[in-house]
């Protein structure tokens, strides 16, 4: 790691001289649903006490210091945010905070039937839903839930509602779903959906996660390729997906490797947890507690010192880790997917 830097007025900067451009906000550790790559066994969690989550109040607060420091888009995750209560009202206290170029959701998809209107009135502006096979069979299999013909619905009811962009994830495993990538991209091809294939990681919760059940970015593009013609848009500064258009121009996929070619090195995310703590890269094991300042009487100003020394401690990233080959080969795992909301 380099020197550390002096503090930038006006800016959240690390050591390297990354720029915290982007806040994924976790607003639940909670899920309904229990995906084999993300959630331990249910029943042995514990999950986090009403009073440690994070009111709508004080997130809203820390999300209007991140964006008076340069922060432009937001995104809400969870667990499952649409298990929050009445989340549609901290969507319109967030779209208020003049700033904010984007303000975005990423969700199962559950509840979407009954909130994409209500949650596109608040001022959302796009959900990226989750789809990881299109056989109900697989889809409870992966996601713990027999839930695929509702999630549909939801997809649908969000294309309704005029969320835009609507974009579809998907975790590529062996031995589950490989076999359905080209169906996923005609699903979203034929919706005018962007498609992102990610590559599987050790923050899975049930401990399946091995080198052979990956399956690579190259090795999905390869699979694309045998189908399309694909033409490169590369990857945005700050972006996790390499970008693909196809040549027809019905629709677009990425590729998001975060295992084979992780994007370290122009990350621009700070993500902020239900109980409020700051995290700073997705592999550190290192938090950062904001609820005794948000509790006390610390001043915005106070706040906002504070988020800026922890911003300048975020790590190299994950591919300049001694811990990265014990993460990708002995299963070391800093926490579940679920508790950070990826």
């Amino acid at each position: 790691m380099g020197p550390i830097l002096p503090l930038a007025p006006g800016r959240i900067i690390d050591s390297r001289g990354r720029v915290a451009r982007k806040l994924r906000i976790s607003v639940t550790d909670r899920c309904n649903f229990a995906c084999l790559f993300c959630m331990p066994q249910k029943e042995k969690i514990r999950w986090l006490p009403k009073e440690e989550i994070l009111s709508f109040e004080e997130i809203t607060r820390v999300t209007r210091i991140l964006v008076s420091l340069g922060v432009e888009k937001v995104r809400l995750t969870g667990g499952e945010p649409l298990l929050r209560r009445e989340i549609e009202k901290l969507v319109k206290m967030l779209s208020g905070i003049d700033g904010i170029k984007s303000l975005d959701m990423t969700t199962n998809g559950w509840f979407l039937r009954e909130k994409a209107r209500a949650l596109k009135q608040a001022g959302l502006r796009g959900v990226t839903v989750s789809l990881h096979s299109l056989r109900p069979d697989r889809f409870a299999k992966i996601s713990g839930m027999d839930a695929l013909p509702r999630v549909l619905e939801g997809i649908d009811a969000a294309y309704e509602a005029g969320l835009s962009p609507i974009k579809i994830n998907s975790v590529a495993i062996r031995g589950y779903n490989e076999d359905e990538i080209i169906d996923l991209v005609e699903f979203a091809r034929e919706r005018g959906f962007s498609i992102r294939f990610i590559e599987f990681m050790p923050l899975d919760g049930l401990g399946l996660w091995s080198p052979e059940r990956m399956v690579s970015g190259r090795e999905i593009l390869d699979i694309l390729s045998s189908r399309y013609r694909l033409i490169p848009k590369g990857r945005e500064p700050g972006g996790t997906a390499t970008l693909w258009a196809f040549e027809d121009g019905r629709g677009e996929v990425g590729v998001i490797t975060s295992m084979t070619e992780p994007f370290c090195d122009d990350c621009d995310r700070i993500r902020l947890t239900a109980d409020g703590k700051i995290l700073t890269c997705l592999f550190d094991t290192k938090l950062y507690d904001l609820k005794p300042l948000l509790r006390g009487f610390a001043s915005d100003g106070e706040i906002a010192t504070y988020i800026q020394e922890c911003f300048r401690r975020k790590p190299a990233g994950v591919a300049y880790m001694p811990l990265f080959k014990k993460l990708a080969f002995e299963r070391v795992k800093p926490r579940a997917m679920y508790a950070i909301g990826g």
